[in-house]
Formats: C-alpha cells, structure tokens, sequence
C-alpha cells in the first residue's frame, strides 16, 4: 500500500506530518511526503494566508489527478477554519489543526463509516503528544509547544489551534538527547510561552539538554523571552546555534500597537543589543509585515530604519494578508495591492543590504557547516550563525568546518578545514 502525505505551512505542520508518515509506515505502508500515485493522500493544510488556504485546496485536485479511486484525509488549520469546503467525493474524513492523532485513528480503523465526514476536535487544553517523526535530512525538528495566546489583530492561528500548551519537559529532551542528527530545531506555534505542567519554561529545557551532542538551535521567539536568565541559560548549552529569529513585524509603535503586539520599538531594539552582549557574532533574524491597514508612509519608513538598526542578518517581508475572524480584518480596510507589493521590495533590498554587510564580517573566519546537499557541484549548508554556505565538491555528512573566503550566491564560498 502506498500513501503520500502533503504538507503546507510551517514548521510545526512539517514534524506532525512526520509523525503520521512513522504512524503510517508501523501500519505497513510505504510513504512518500510529494504528490505521487498512491491510495491514500493526507493533506496537512495551512491556513495563514489566503493563497495558503487556496493551494491547501487545491493539492486535493493535484492528488486525485494520480489516483482517482484514492481515499483522502484533509488536516491541519485550512480545514479546521472552513471544514465544509473540504468536504467532497474521496475525502473520507476532515480533521482540523488539534488531535491530528485522529489521522491515525482513522486508518487503523480501516476508514470505518463512522469516521467518516467532518471531524473537528480540539486537544482540551492539554498538549497531544505524537509519535516520534521520521528524521529528515540532517536537520531534526523537534517541538515542544502548540497553541498561541497572544491574538495579534491580523493573525487567525490562535483561533485555530487554541491556546497555548507545552510539552512536558522530560518528553521534549529525551527527543533532543536521542540524537540522530547534526542538528535539533527547537519548534512550536509559539516556543516563547513553553511552560510544562510543572512551571518549567525555555530556559529550564535548555538546561537540561546543555551536553546534547547535536547543535541546537531555537525556532521563532517573542520579545518578551529574551531576559538575563534565559541567555545565561543558552551560554551553558555545549553546541548552541547563535541565531535568534527574533519577531517584530513593524518598527512603528503606532502599527505595533494596532497589531496587538505587547512591546515598542525601543524595547526591541534593547533586546537586540542584549543578545549581542551575550552572543557578539550572533545572528538575528526576522519577519516584517509590509502594509498592514494602519501603516502609513511615515510607520513604513521607521520599519525601513530598524532593518538598519537592528543589524538584521535576514529579515523574511511578505504583505499583510486580511483573515476573516480576526480583528484587524473587522475594524480596518485593507491597502491597496500595489502598495503594500512596493513596500515589500524596499524591505527586501533593505534586508539584502544588511545581511550582506553581516556576512562579509564572516569572510576569513571558521564555521561550522551542517551539510544537507550537494548540487550543481557544491555542497551546501548552513552555519552555526544561519549563512548558507557553499563548499566546492561533495563532502560526506558530517559537521564540517570551513573558512569563509568570499560572498557566493545567497552566501559565501568557504574552503574545507576539516
């Protein structure tokens, strides 16, 4: 038996496919993550954007373009905000973003009568713990936390996976500690409010795994997670990956505000000189909303400033998205398309500029690679610090370290040390 499992969205979709796909396989049937003839289609959907909820959509069409006979199960946030337009011939069951444990339940019952149609539950409250994930490439996913509490204006996940829930803290390092990889990313909906059962939070898991062999690096954070104790906390732990994605989405106080962002601009940017104190070649990366429906000319341009001010070694710009539900979306009219696109191409030339100028500072100096491709005659990779790297020729997977000799592509060419 064959069975694809397709994954839109985040990073958190990705390690919950990866759980199905272990679930699947114990069941005997061979897996494939792209769309391919098979007999069982799992679509886990995203619904961040509305492009996102369309091409969800649309990968049921793609699939049963390869088997039109196929059973399909639809999860995930699209399916979990509109679970009627997912309802059709061959879609044997809808399962929204929580309990996604159910996709499993519904194939061991042999796609029973009773599991058919709409089946939207939520985890109540508590955190739902999956199967371990297949083990991709040499980076490993590992999360620990889902759910938000935060309801920013213009965001509908919250309403989707519920409030925030933590994974207990001796499950969440056993993972990280079992190894398998050359690196292990911290993931969540929102890894900042992780606090298990028993009060325990980001810092309490770093502490933990302070020794694990494989480099651990932190996947989206919130302003408020950086303190002293937390990155006191990351300077014990042996083989930390030095990048902070550190959230912002505007630079103006007047958009952060309407936003429902908890923080000003001047706090950002205080968090950022901290985390330079206590990591000096850190990198620090972020996400910036362009043309959100209160931002004028005058908020865009204080968004312009911080890119230079923060020092941002990559900042990721996409264009405000109005999701029905949300508040922003009740209260404000959306900016016209050609305004919010042209903002986006400032933010990214912006961007472009200050990541060039972090990297050159790497040029001449020792990294440490994770290799995960070779192609077109290079291996490539990432640094401790998030530069992709280039290394001429194929090597073998392991922890390379390499010296930076000159910027290349979207990073720099560096030559083998060892």
């Amino acid at each position: 038996m064959k069975a694809v499992v397709f994954t839109l969205g985040c990073k958190v979709n990705d390690v919950e496919s990866g759980s199905i796909i272990r679930g699947l396989e114990e069941l005997g049937y061979e897996v494939s993550r792209e769309l391919e003839p098979a007999d069982l289609y799992i679509v886990n959907t995203c619904a961040v954007t509305g492009e996102a909820e369309r091409k969800s959509r649309q990968a049921i069409g793609k699939a049963l373009k390869f088997n039109t006979q196929a059973k399909v199960i639809v999860c995930g946030c699209a399916s979990e905000k509109s679970p009627a337009s997912f309802a059709g011939k061959n879609v044997t069951a809808v399962v929204g973003a929580q309990r996604k444990n159910r996709v499993l339940e519904i194939v061991r019952a042999g796609f029973e009568e009773a599991f058919c149609g709409v089946q939207i539950e939520n985890a109540g409250g508590r955190y739902e713990e999956m199967m371990l994930p297949d083990c991709l490439k040499t980076r490993r996913f590992v999360k620990i936390q889902d759910g938000c509490n935060r309801f920013c204006s213009y965001c509908v996940i919250p309403y989707l996976r519920g409030r925030s829930r933590s994974r207990n803290l001796e499950s969440a390092a056993e993972e990280i500690l079992l190894g398998g990889a050359f690196e292990t990313v911290i993931t969540g909906i929102d890894i900042s409010d992780y606090k298990d059962e028993n009060g325990r939070d980001l810092a309490d898991l770093m502490l933990a795994v302070k020794d694990a062999d494989t480099r651990i690096r932190l996947g989206s954070m919130e302003v408020g997670l950086i303190t002293s104790r937390f990155l006191n906390a990351l300077k014990q732990v042996k083989n930390f990956a030095p990048q902070f994605h550190l959230s912002l989405q505007s630079g103006s106080n007047a958009v952060l505000k309407s936003m429902n962002r908890h923080y000003t601009r001047e706090e950002y940017l205080e968090k950022c000189q901290m985390i330079k104190e206590a990591f000096p070649y850190a990198a620090i990366t972020t996400d910036i909303i362009a043309g959100f429906p209160t931002e004028t000319e005058a908020d865009f341009e204080a968004s312009l400033r911080i890119v230079r001010e923060a020092g941002f070694a990559q900042i990721h710009a996409f264009p405000y998205s109005p999701r029905e539900g949300t508040n922003a979306f009740k209260k404000y009219k959306e900016l016209p398309f050609s305004v919010k696109k042209e903002r986006v191409e400032r933010l990214l030339q912006a961007g472009a500029s200050e990541r060039e100028k972090y990297m050159r500072g790497f040029l001449g100096k020792t990294l440490n690679v994770v290799p995960e491709q070779c192609e077109n005659g290079f291996t490539q990779g990432y640094s401790e610090n998030y530069i992709r790297v280039y290394v001429e020729g194929e090597t073998e997977k392991r922890l390379l370290q390499v010296c930076a000799e000159r910027l290349f592509k979207d990073g720099v060419l560096a030559k083998l040390i060892k």
